[in-house]
């Protein structure tokens, strides 16, 4: 598994294995950490002093801003109704539309979490282990379960 020569690696940025990952056309900001077996798609941006937890898959038109926490195993969907063919021939590149997701800066999201296309995640909010996103979190706020519900809202000074 490769990373080409299209990545844009800023400085600092840790692969701990360069070797088990697969990464090609996107950004990864200063400082930030990568884990094994994470893929990373083209035009996919990854912002400064972020984590990358091993087994995780950020595909085209995520965006990750700064201090971002992405735990193992996380899994993000850029596509809502996604089909290998479209009239009896496999669908390419044309036969959809990339539809983006933002993760705001300081969001935590935990291990197993699946992420759909079309939501933002607040700033320094949390997305509980396991739980899929279906709508935008708001900042500060932890959302857990299937789909994923407000569980509670913080104050800026409760995540310092």
């Amino acid at each position: 598994m490769p990373i080409s020569p299209t990545v844009l690696l800023a400085e600092g940025v840790v692969i701990h294995h360069p070797e088990l990952v697969n990464l090609y056309g996107c950004r990864i900001g200063e400082g930030t950490k990568i884990g094994a077996f994470v893929e990373i798609q083209k035009q996919a941006r990854i912002g400064r002093r972020c984590k990358i937890s091993s087994h995780s898959f950020v595909c085209e038109g995520v965006t990750i801003e700064d201090e971002v926490f992405v735990g193992h195993g996380v899994l993000f969907i850029n596509d809502r109704y996604p089909r290998a063919a479209t009239d009896g021939r496999l669908q390419t590149e044309q036969d959809w539309s990339v539809i983006g997701t933002l993760v705001q800066r300081g969001a935590s999201i935990g291990s197993g979490a699946v992420i759909l296309c079309g939501v933002t995640i607040g700033k320094d909010a949390q997305v509980g282990a396991g739980a899929v996103v279906t709508h935008d979190v708001p900042p500060r706020a932890t959302v857990m379960g299937v789909p994923a519900r407000v569980a509670a809202r913080h104050r800026k000074e409760q995540l310092a």
